[in-house]
C-alpha cells in the first residue's frame, strides 16, 4: 500500500512502540488518529510528529465499553465525511513478568484484555467503516509463538491474536481489507520491568529500540506482508515451536535457573 495521505487510527500511540510509529508515519506522509488515555502524552506526542496540525488525538479507553464505543463512534463520522480510515494499527500492550501461581486475578483479567479482547473488539467495531482496500494491523510478540516461563497469561492472549489475525484475514477474503500480524521480540519500552531487563541482558537477548519495531511494521504495511517476526534467532524457533516443540523446550529449559532467579527478585 502506499502510506502517503493515508488515514490511519493508531491505538495505544503514547506507548514506546506507538511513538516510534507514530514518528515513522508522520514522516511517511500518514494522517494519524492517535488513540490513547493519557492526553498530556498524546498532545506532546501530536506536537512532535511532522505536521502536526493534520493529526488528532482520541482519548479512550480500549478495555471499557465506552472507549470501544468511542473508537467505533469517530471512525463512523470520518467515513460519512468521506474520509474513511485506511489502516487501523492495535499496538496497545500490557504484560507482567510473574509466576501463574504469583498472579491476581485482576493481573490476568487486563492482560487477556489489553492483548486480545480489545483489538478483536476494536476490529469488529471498524469494519464496516474502513476504506476499501483496507488494512489492519495487530502487534503481537514473539511470545505469542513460543511459550515463555513467566509470561504464561501474556503468552495465552498474543497466541490468541495471531490465530484471530489470521482467521480475520481470511473471512475477508475478496471484502478488500487485509488484516496482518507483527511478532516483535524484546524491544526496550517501560513494559520491561528491571527484573527482565536483567534476564535479557543475563542470557544474551537482544533488544530492539521501538524505532526498529516502527519500522518493520511500515514494512508489512508497504508490503502487504500477511505475518511477520522480527529478529533472529527469535523468527527461527518461533517457526521451530511449531514443528519440533520439545527441542525448544529443551532450550528454554537449560534457562530455568537464570529464569527463576529473576522471578524471585520480582516475588521478593
Amino acid at each position: 500500500m502506499n502510506i502517503n495521505n493515508s488515514q490511519v487510527m493508531l491505538i495505544g500511540a503514547s506507548g514506546g512502540i506507538g511513538q516510534a510509529t507514530a514518528k515513522a508515519l508522520a514522516e511517511a506522509g500518514a494522517r494519524l488518529i492517535l488513540v490513547g488515555r493519557n492526553q498530556a502524552s498524546l498532545s506532546t506526542l501530536q506536537s512532535e510528529l511532522t505536521n502536526s496540525q493534520q493529526h488528532q488525538i482520541l482519548l479512550a479507553d480500549i478495555t471499557s465499553p465506552s472507549g470501544i464505543l468511542a473508537i467505533k463512534q469517530l471512525a463512523q463520522a470520518l467515513a460519512q465525511q468521506g474520509q474513511a480510515i485506511d489502516v487501523l494499527i492495535n499496538n496497545a500492550g500490557y504484560n507482567s513478568f510473574a509466576l501463574l501461581s504469583q498472579r491476581s486475578a485482576q493481573q490476568i483479567e487486563q492482560e487477556l484484555k489489553v492483548n486480545l479482547l480489545a483489538p478483536m473488539q476494536i476490529c469488529q467495531a471498524l469494519l464496516s467503516h474502513l476504506k476499501q482496500p483496507g488494512y489492519i494491523v495487530n502487534i503481537g510478540s514473539t511470545f505469542g509463538s513460543i511459550g515463555y516461563p513467566g509470561y504464561t497469561s501474556y503468552c495465552a492472549a498474543k497466541a490468541g491474536l495471531q490465530r484471530f489475525t489470521e482467521a480475520l484475514d481470511r473471512e475477508l477474503s475478496h471484502t478488500g481489507i487485509r488484516s496482518f500480524y507483527l511478532a516483535p521480540r524484546a524491544t526496550d519500552t517501560a513494559l520491561n520491568s528491571q527484573a527482565v531487563n536483567r534476564l535479557n541482558q543475563q542470557l544474551g537477548n537482544k533488544t530492539d529500540s521501538p524505532e526498529v519495531v516502527a519500522s518493520h511494521l511500515l514494512t508489512v504495511l508497504r508490503k502487504e506482508i500477511p505475518c511477520k517476526w522480527i529478529g533472529w534467532p527469535e523468527k527461527f524457533f518461533a517457526r521451530l515451536n511449531q514443528l519440533f516443540p520439545r527441542l525448544v523446550a529443551a532450550a528454554i529449559d537449560k534457562q530455568k535457573e537464570s529464569i527463576n532467579q529473576h522471578l524471585n527478585r520480582v516475588k521478593h
